[in-house]
């Protein structure tokens, strides 16, 4: 059985048991997305006729007024009979379509603790934007976990993803640090999320900050914005916890001797020392940039580091729609927390 979705002043099909998001993504359709968990209110939308199923919407996200207002998440909720939604900016907006693919393991290494980079190697190349993550299925289960790309968009046949450790993760400590090995081979869907460079953009000075792995998708980015623009000022810092948590100094040491407005800043918390700034990487903006106007900010990690970014770059004076952010939580910690 399928239902018709009107959206944007297009249709989709959608089948029964699909949700609304993943059935306009995947034929084109754009619809603001970030988590696909349920839990950050991106993709929030208004049911104009028909009904759905709310399915795992958490209430915190979605509370029972806004259900019986007519919001839903477009991440959770499924139709049970034709809808037409509205409130998703999709007029006129499409997107590279989701698709479902199996990717061969080229490369695990161990690049910094606890942390992997993984190559997957595709049999035909998959069409993204920069910034945006691909979702793998745990094996044996039918988990997904979401992993940003590190790659420009014209890397398309060979994905870079830069993996940390969760203890006891059942994605990591289960199986991606637990045997994974070249040549094995792994389900992906992708692309998704919206945290990626405009085609509009400008070639303005820009910042990106990220914590851990959250640094990922912000190589891509900011490989394309210099590819775009190599003149630009682009400043890049990278928050861990101490030094052996740094990684791909000699890809930042290229970048900055083929670009002389690039920047890389990292910035150890906990483990201090001569060659590298203490603190956090949101105070070290603070210190280095006494005005942003102009500028975009780019922002990836754990949700309080975004946080605190969002409100360092307004204090310097960005302009809020040029603050762009992704927020990293385990996705063992959501499905703790929907318990």
């Amino acid at each position: 059985m399928t239902f018709a979705v009107s959206v944007g002043g297009r249709q989709v099909e959608c089948a029964a048991g699909q949700t609304l998001l993943d059935a306009c993504l995947r034929a084109g359709v754009w619809m603001p997305n970030s988590c696909n968990q349920g839990t950050c209110g991106t993709c929030k939308l208004t049911v104009l006729s028909g009904e759905v199923d709310h399915g795992d919407s958490p209430l915190d996200t979605l509370t029972a007024d806004e259900r019986g207002a007519g919001l839903a998440l477009a991440c959770q909720a499924r139709p049970v009979a034709d809808v037409t939604v509205g409130g998703t900016g999709a007029q006129g907006r499409t997107t590279h379509a989701l698709r479902d693919f199996t990717a061969t393991v080229l490369e695990v290494a161990d690049i910094a603790r606890d942390t992997r980079r993984v190559l997957l190697g595709l049999a035909e190349p998959l069409a993204f934007e920069a910034g945006q993550y691909v979702e793998l299925t745990v094996p044996g289960t039918t988990a997904r976990r979401q992993y940003s790309l590190a790659n420009t968009a014209d890397e398309d046949k060979v994905l870079e993803l830069h993996i940390r450790r969760v203890e006891g993760g059942l994605a990591t400590d289960r199986w991606l640090f637990a045997g994974l090995a070249a040549g094995d081979t792994v389900e992906v869907s992708g692309p998704l999320g919206d945290f990626h460079l405009p085609a509009e953009d400008d070639g303005g000075p820009m910042v990106l900050i990220g914590g851990g792995t959250g640094l990922a998708p912000l190589v891509g980015i900011a490989r394309t914005a210099l590819q775009r623009h190599p003149e630009r000022d682009v400043l890049l810092y990278h928050g861990v916890r101490g030094a052996a948590d740094l990684y791909d100094l000699d890809r930042f040491t290229e970048l900055a001797a083929n670009h002389p407005g690039f920047r890389f800043v990292p910035v150890l918390s906990h483990e201090p020392e001569v060659l590298h700034r203490g603190g956090f990487p949101t105070d070290a903006f603070v210190e280095d940039v006494p005005s942003a106007r102009g500028w975009s900010g780019w922002l990836c990690g754990p949700p309080p580091m975004v946080e605190a970014g969002v409100k360092a770059f307004k204090r310097r004076r960005m302009a809020p729609r040029q603050i762009h952010r992704e927020k990293f939580t385990p996705a063992d910690e959501v499905a703790g927390s929907a318990r």
